[in-house]
């Protein structure tokens, strides 16, 4: 019975048309045709027996000579990841390490797991810091004579926001010299000792104009470091749970700004000086990072990126369960780092930055990292993280009874994360925020609502306002929230991905620091049932974008996601609203039982399993 081949579909960027990927007959009529673009594999263009020599050669020609039958090896395997077993070359070790990996997707040696769990506690200091102030806000106000309304709310904002205007605009964009003289690991413990520092300094200002000055030095290295860490964790991570690996960044941001919560409620009977332990307590995460930090090997592709391509492989070695598995990452992602190289325009840091807005892979990466990024504002989390405390207590709760409220609010973000940590490398990333923000939009609409309730007893009045922010912090938890960093840190390529990051995480935190300076402010002009509004409806128009410029990155390597980003957004936004948003209304809405579409992006090696078990008529 015969099958038919699938060739991967052809793009010319030039007129953007594409050659239409073949269908596939069905005897039962269950599947016609599969995805219209096969990511490829730049390995396949040449035979075995080249491949191998190419392998063996670059090995060679980089000081590694006794790793060139290795690496001739593990080019095959990466040619082919899914039938290592019908490599006769392979020996039973290697073949049973594979094996192990491919059932086993959790494995993976000590030191993977110690560095990627040692960036997670770094992001704890962001957390941490969000909601120390959160604390703070209600007593540094008084304490610097700045509680009252017009110009003293702008104040409050200022030195709320400071960290992320400065976050966004300067330590995002200092990220590239950073990483070029220091590399990825100098970088992390530069950071880390600014953001030891600067949270001691804050709890230990004399003036708000001091408190800001130290803030505005935190926000710096909150930004470099936010650019950073992501892209580390996720250059190490294995990319058949990288997504879940480098969530733990979002899972410890959350665990921080639970123990944020956990330290103001627990210094909040120390009287004059609570403000000041709740704001310095923030040190602590920074100051074990820039600690471990010296035990972590270097990013393999950094050092790939800089020419040190045998330390490259070292630190991959270090990071793999078995050798044969460290030479294919490595290899493969040298292969692909080539092809990159071909079609970046510039080498300066300028061009480089301007490419992410002209070269239309980077640009397509580019709409989707900022969409995410700024979607995380735009949803009002950060109205909740920020002031909190001050809201709980507007609406009526005492002082500590607030505290307590807010802890409330980070123990939920902590424990609705982690589901996400099995969810976002499975159901993927897209799906996930188009599924959170229709929540949000009506959980936090329902919160403002629940503010206008002015009879019954207290109780009645209060519980409303706390039950729908939980849910709204549930559905942002179990989404948006651990998607935006991740999402951003995989989709550029290597050779842009410093100035990627720098621009996602400008975008992220300008707009955290613009929520921040304005919201207090907001909440007189507009009152809070006018604010939680405002970003009810925020929530759709994020949506909207996501549906349009966010695309599918889940289990495919960091190298595979050039060949994602090749399909013009024209195309990608007429077959979302023609093919898939029908289908969904038909299948998921009126309840029909329709067909499934093909997927407009496929794996290569998916549709050739296809081809092998689906016969065709005739």
């Amino acid at each position: 019975m015969a099958t038919e081949n699938i060739a991967p579909p052809l793009y010319d960027e030039k007129d953007d048309v594409k050659s239409p990927a073949p269908e596939l007959g069905d005897a039962a009529g269950r599947r016609k045709s599969v995805a219209l673009n096969i990511v490829e594999n730049p390995l396949k263009r040449t035979t075995p027996q080249q491949t191998v020599i190419d392998a063996q050669t670059f090995a060679e020609s980089h000081d590694m000579p006794e790793h060139a039958a290795l690496f001739g090896r593990a080019a095959l395997v990466a040619r082919d990841p899914d039938s290592f077993d019908s490599i006769p070359e392979l020996d039973e070790e290697e073949r049973q390490a594979l094996a192990y990996e491919k059932d086993h997707k959790w494995h993976g040696p000590f030191m993977l797991w110690y560095s990627i769990a040692l960036c997670a506690v770094g992001a704890a200091t962001q957390g941490w810091d969000q909601t120390g102030s959160n604390g703070a806000n209600l007593s540094f106000p008084q304490a610097f004579g700045i509680n009252g309304e017009g110009a003293d709310e702008w104040i409050v904002g200022v030195i709320n926001a400071i960290i992320f205007l400065t976050a966004g605009l300067i330590g995002a964009f200092i990220v590239d010299p950073l990483n070029y003289y220091f590399a990825r690991r100098g970088e992390i413990f530069i950071t880390a000792v600014i953001l030891t520092i600067t949270p001691i300094a804050s709890g230990v200002a004399q003036s708000w104009q001091g408190l800001f000055a130290a803030r505005f030095i935190m926000g710096i290295g909150i930004g470099a470091k936010n650019a950073t860490v992501p892209i580390y964790s996720a250059e190490m991570a294995p990319a058949r749970v990288r997504g879940a690996l480098v969530m733990f960044w979002q899972l410890w941001v959350v665990a921080g700004i639970f123990l944020g919560f956990c330290a103001n409620v627990i210094v909040k009977d120390t009287g004059d000086i609570s403000w000041r332990l709740q704001l310095g307590s923030a040190f602590i995460p920074s100051f074990v990072l820039g600690l471990g930090i010296y035990f972590c090997p270097e990013s393999p592709r950094w050092l790939m990126k800089h020419g040190k391509h045998a330390k490259g492989f070292r630190s991959m070695n270090r990071l793999r369960a078995h050798p044969i598995i460290a030479a294919r990452d490595f290899y493969y992602s040298n292969v692909i780092y080539v092809e990159e190289l071909k079609v970046a325009r510039g080498a300066g840091y300028f061009a480089r930055m301007r490419d992410i807005f002209t070269v239309p892979r980077i640009r397509r990466a580019n709409y989707g990292a900022s969409t995410v990024m700024i979607g995380q504002q735009m949803c009002g989390i950060n109205i909740i993280s920020f002031y909190s405390s001050s809201i709980f207590e507007r609406v009526g709760y005492s002082a500590e009874q607030a505290l307590y409220a807010s802890l409330g609010y980070g123990a939920i973000q902590v424990v609705f994360t982690i589901p996400t940590l099995f969810l976002i490398d499975t159901k993927g990333r897209r799906t996930l925020t188009l599924i959170s923000f229709p929540l949000m939009c009506i959980f936090l609409l329902a919160a403002g609502l629940s503010l206008l309730k002015t009879t019954g007893s207290r109780g009645e009045q209060l519980g409303p306002v706390v039950l729908f922010v939980y849910l709204f912090t549930i559905a942002y938890s179990m989404g948006e929230g651990p998607v935006a960093f991740q999402y951003s840190a995989e989709v550029f390529p290597t050779i842009q991905r410093e100035q990627g990051m720098a621009w996602a995480v400008c975008i992220n935190n300008t707009f955290a620091g613009i929520l921040s300076l304005t919201f207090p402010r907001m909440q007189t002009v507009m009152t809070p049932t006018g604010a939680f509004g405002f970003y009810a409806g925020l929530n759709l128009t994020a949506w909207v974008m996501v549906f349009c410029f966010v695309r599918e990155t889940k289990q495919l390597t960091l190298e595979e996601l050039d060949q994602v980003f090749s399909l013009p957004t024209k195309k990608y936004i007429s077959h979302e609203l023609k093919v898939w948003l029908p289908y969904f209304i038909k299948r998921h809405i009126l309840r029909k039982n329709v067909p499934k579409p093909p997927m407009i992006i496929e794996k290569e090696g998916t549709v050739e399993k296809m081809t092998e078990t689906v016969p065709v008529k005739g």
